[in-house]
């Protein structure tokens, strides 16, 4: 049976908080050990391998989006997205920059670097592709490459209106704290479906990362914790 979308997953009620796990320690954090820890990491099984049953009928298509890490004054931040609130899939939420892959592109790091230039205005030329985490796969029916790069500052953002409300940052060790991370179950026509969440307190508003982007995230968060 097909599943439908979780329209308000704010609402969805908080089963588990993991502050029990330890977070990442700053030392693992850096450009240099994350360089490292993803060029040993063949083989490695994520804790989240995709959202479960899809709930569209049509193929799987192939997907890429970019991790962009901003190498700051007081370490990495990742750059994020939320989506414009029009758009037919994953509209209002928080994502990495990233899309479909086209017969033009060249693998997943080309279609995560160019998504990323037409969906924020990313120029590449600021970008350090370090290496990619497993294929994730959505209710959506996609296969989703997460290509992690490292981003020089002095960039200019340009978000196109039609995809992005806005673009911003978290900072890294935030994500890859546990206590941040929050566990979500609820029952659908007799069918229980949980997820992922990670919470930013924004300085304007709370950013809910969830699904997908939280998903591998905590995948990240298990391949640095394990260095």
């Amino acid at each position: 049976m097909a599943r439908p979308p979780i329209t308000q997953p704010h609402l969805v009620p908080v089963t588990g908080i993991d502050a029990h796990l330890p977070p990442v320690p700053a030392q693992a954090l850096t450009a240099s050990r994350l360089r490292e820890r993803l060029a040993a990491a063949a083989g490695w099984t994520p804790e989240f391998t995709g959202d479960g049953g899809r709930f569209t009928d049509r193929p799987p298509a192939g997907a890429a989006v970019l991790v962009p890490l901003v190498q700051r004054g007081d370490g990495l931040h990742l750059l994020l997205t939320r989506r414009t609130d029009h758009l037919r899939d994953h509209a209002g939420q928080i994502s990495f920059p990233g899309g479909r892959v086209e017969p033009e592109d060249d693998g997943p790091v080309a279609t995560a670097l160019r998504e990323t230039e037409e969906e924020i205005g990313l120029d590449r030329r600021f970008i350090e592709v370090i290496g990619q985490l497993p294929v994730y796969s959505t209710v959506t029916a996609f296969q989703v490459t997460p290509v992690v790069g490292l981003v020089e500052p002095g960039f200019t953002l340009t978000p196109d209106p039609d995809e992005v409300a806005e673009a911003f940052e978290v900072p890294l060790a935030y994500l890859m704290d546990p206590s941040h991370h929050r566990h979500h179950v609820f029952e659908f026509a007799g069918v229980e479906r949980r997820f992922l969440s990670m919470p930013w307190p924004g300085a304007e508003r709370e950013y809910f990362i969830w699904g997908a982007t939280a998903a591998m995230l905590r995948n990240l968060y298990r391949l640095l914790s394990s260095a």
